[in-house]
């Protein structure tokens, strides 16, 4: 059996392409009820919860236990190792978990990758493992495949404010109080897994074009595929699909569009356009 690729379900993957991927789901508590996430909890119950009470929703990494027990059935089941990839241990203890699982389980056998970012920028890492998994590659080539899928991913993304990353200490209280001063937009970016803030402009329309224009640049001249990612925001994703398509032309390979799940829509808040660049290798 070929290696097993797990990844988490902020990996927010595009359907058609999961079915070889075993995702372990984050937690989200609103209000101090738990629901995981992609299964008891969407993205539109915590849009609704944070427009009404934000300081009432939060997120929780899966257990060590979850990890080990889902290593524990793929390789009983035959896999010949497991690699799994996850969000930016930056951003949260689930790569952690999963590396005390691993320690616990197989250390031989099964390898935790970080993806240094979330949302496709952590999809497309897994969907590399996973393509080299189907091919036959043993353990350490389908990590390396993984690893290069981080280091050839991208992501941008803008958001009406900072307030919820400051709240969930995803971004400080300094870049935090530059969002909010004199009405500057945000765009930010992952760099080695944080968030920081990239460039500041005045109106969102602007701040939209900015991020198209920063996603066009991050491809370089080879082909890419690319993810958009919104939060109640489907018209301005929609444009900026629109826009990407059209600059990048030939070089576009696969692009798609969705609503990133309820763990990072607890972080961000409504309005949320995000764009993850992929260059093929």
């Amino acid at each position: 059996m070929a290696v097993a690729v797990v990844t988490d379900s902020t990996a927010y993957l595009p359907a058609d392409l999961a079915d070889d991927i075993t995702v372990v789901p984050l937690t989200v508590i609103i209000d101090g009820v738990e629901g995981l996430e992609g299964e008891q909890i969407g993205p539109a119950e915590v849009a609704t919860a944070l427009a009404e009470r934000p300081a009432g929703v939060t997120t929780s990494r899966p257990a060590p236990e979850q990890f080990a027990a889902t290593y524990r059935r793929l390789l009983a089941a035959g896999a010949d190792g497991v690699v799994s990839v996850h969000l930016s241990a930056e951003l949260s203890g689930t790569y952690e978990a999963a590396a005390l699982a691993a320690a616990d389980v197989a250390p031989d056998r099964v390898v935790v990758v970080d993806s240094r970012s979330t949302g496709m920028g952590l999809g497309f890492c897994a969907l590399a493992a996973a393509r080299a998994a189907a091919t036959g590659a043993e353990l350490t080539a389908v990590a390396e495949a993984a690893r290069a899928a981080v280091a050839a991913t991208t992501t941008f993304f803008y958001v009406d404010t900072l307030e919820f990353l400051r709240r969930g200490g995803r971004i400080s209280a300094a870049s935090a109080l530059l969002g909010t001063a004199l009405s500057v937009k945000p765009i930010l970016y992952v760099a080695d897994g944080a968030i920081a803030v990239r460039d500041k402009v005045r109106t969102a329309s602007r701040a939209l074009s900015r991020l198209v224009d920063l996603a066009v640049a991050a491809a370089g001249e080879g082909p890419v595929d690319v993810a958009v990612h919104h939060l109640v925001a489907g018209e301005r994703a929609r444009w900026v699909g629109e826009q990407l398509a059209s600059r990048l032309g030939e070089r576009l390979g696969q692009q798609w569009t969705s609503e990133v799940g309820a763990v990072v829509a607890a972080h961000v808040g409504p309005g949320l356009v995000g764009v993850v660049v992929h260059r093929r290798t």
